[in-house]
């Protein structure tokens, strides 16, 4: 086990290094950079210019002298040479200093941070409902296999599927966020604005009714995998022979299921816990941040892509690969946890 977690560990270096580099790479030949960006505003071009056509942005730099141009080169960095700046850059990831945001004028740390509790709140409760909702009633599912409860079932999850996140959030702000129809949740933000005023119990009943409609938008969709894997999963060893012969010894349905049946069917679906579970604290949705007016990771990420802020972006990724990379680990250390037949400790003698 100890070398295989070491073996993993090692090859976690030229990936991380790999996703760096490439990124690093597409970053220098991306057209409106920040340089750009700023002699487009010196020129009176505003704001406009960064998500203007890159031609515009580069049109910018007839009006400076190439001193001008030159100093703010080298405020941004880029008057030392690509593979220089790679090296450094690494050198400071190696230490999470991650520098200045371009766009922001904050650390990047500090900008993470500032956006993680909007993707937290996102990205956890979403995990919760999922997992306490899809494994019941996958098992549900998978007892009653054809009656009309798993057709009725299939069918509305399913539909919930094939609807987009961000389309069932528009559809909710319609008819409940005061559009044509009720006027009940919230659109925006993680509280109200008098929410500091508020007792401790009002804060958590304020903080819940203004997550009612995102997370339904963010996780309706995601309900049809997990349950949809976990009936299979149970349906695959409740014809086995051992449960067979469970049944035949007069055991209740609760015993067989949850004492015979759980463990060995759980496997697919607890061995992608350890991932799903760390994911959720830091990843964001565009859409949905954008349709509620939730400032989080997700729109965090198509600003700085979209304002060329390369610290923010190379930044987050070099965090979130090395978070990706880990819960890949975990994920396959939870095998051996869940199922004993399972052990990489011969995998080193080969």
């Amino acid at each position: 086990m100890s070398w295989y977690i070491g073996k993993r560990l090692l090859l976690m270096i030229p990936t991380l290094f790999g996703v760096m580099l490439i990124t690093f790479t597409v970053t220098q030949f991306v057209p409106g950079g920040p340089v750009e960006r700023m002699m487009a505003e010196l020129e009176g071009h505003g704001n406009g210019a960064e998500v203007g056509a890159a031609a515009s942005l580069y049109q910018a730099d007839q009006g400076l002298d190439q001193e001008r141009i030159e100093q703010l080169r080298q405020l941004y960095g880029f008057d030392k040479p690509a593979a220089e700046r790679f090296v450094e850059m690494m050198k400071n990831y190696l230490l999470f200093d991650f520098g200045q945001s371009y766009y922001h004028h904050r650390s990047v740390a500090q900008l993470v941070i500032s956006k993680l509790p909007v993707s937290m709140s996102l990205g956890l409760w979403s995990f919760v409902i999922v997992y306490s909702v899809c494994i019941p009633l996958g098992i549900r599912k998978a007892v009653r296999d054809g009656s009309s409860f798993d057709v009725l079932s299939s069918s509305v999850i399913l539909v919930g599927y094939a609807i987009p996140g961000f389309v069932l959030g528009i559809v909710l702000i319609v008819l409940f966020g005061g559009g044509s129809f009720w006027n009940i949740f919230p659109l925006r933000g993680l509280v109200s604005d008098n929410w500091q005023e508020l007792s401790w119990l009002s804060r958590i009943l304020d903080y819940l009714w203004h997550m009612v409609l995102p997370i339904t938008a963010s996780t309706v969709g995601s309900l049809a995998v997990m349950t949809l894997l976990t009936k299979n999963s149970f349906l695959e060893e409740i014809r086995k022979q051992y449960v067979i012969t469970a049944w035949a010894k007069g055991l209740s349905e609760g015993q067989v299921l949850y004492r015979h049946v759980f463990r060995n069917a759980i496997i697919p679906i607890i061995t992608g816990f350890p991932g799903s579970f760390i994911t959720a604290f830091f990843t964001g949705s565009l859409l949905i941040e954008t349709i509620f007016s939730l400032d989080g990771m997700g729109l965090l990420a198509y600003e700085s892509v979209l304002n060329r802020d390369y610290p923010v972006v190379l930044g987050t990724l070099y965090f979130f690969t090395i978070i990706g990379l880990v819960s890949r680990l975990l994920s396959d250390l939870s095998y051996v946890l869940v199922d004993p037949r399972i052990s990489f400790d011969g995998m080193g003698e080969r």
